[in-house]
């Protein structure tokens, strides 16, 4: 099965649902909660793994636990059809931890994630030697909401 031809249906978004809120929910507990078999919760989950429509688990963090890593997103201007290889350098630079394409005046839009002020400089200054990068506008995040 191909993630093409596989639409995720009711059943699916709500297990979806309940691993965003608790990743570590186990099978007995998401057929508990969704008020279906655990089989049927397995066959789920295997389906959205296989179709590529979950693409794994992960460990979300308290802002406050990284404080002396300097967070920022970088909105990023891309000249003529180099879109393609300027994500390739990008996604090359550990620091960058999420990539998304965008519309309106900038073309990408990078969240960063440094050590230090010094290494958030240096991050700075590679993105902008990449061939390709016309211009960008970076903003430090100071704090969640």
């Amino acid at each position: 099965m191909t993630l093409a031809k596989y639409i995720p249906d009711d059943l699916d978004r709500r297990i979806i649902a309940h691993l965003r809120a608790d990743g570590r929910a186990s099978l007995s507990k998401l057929s508990d909660a969704l008020g279906v078999a655990r089989g049927t919760v397995q066959n789920r989950l295997d389906r959205l793994m296989d179709t590529g429509t979950l693409l794994g688990f992960t460990v979300r963090v308290r802002e406050d636990y990284e404080e002396q890593t300097v967070h920022a997103v970088m909105m990023i201007e891309v000249v003529g059809k180099s879109t393609t290889q300027v994500i390739r350098k990008l996604r090359g630079l550990p620091e960058i931890y999420s990539l998304h394409t965008t519309n309106g005046n900038w073309d990408l839009v990078a969240n960063i994630r440094a050590t230090s002020l010094s290494d958030f400089d240096r991050v700075l200054r590679e993105v902008r030697m990449i061939d390709g990068v016309a211009n960008s506008e970076t903003s430090l995040l100071l704090s969640s909401l």
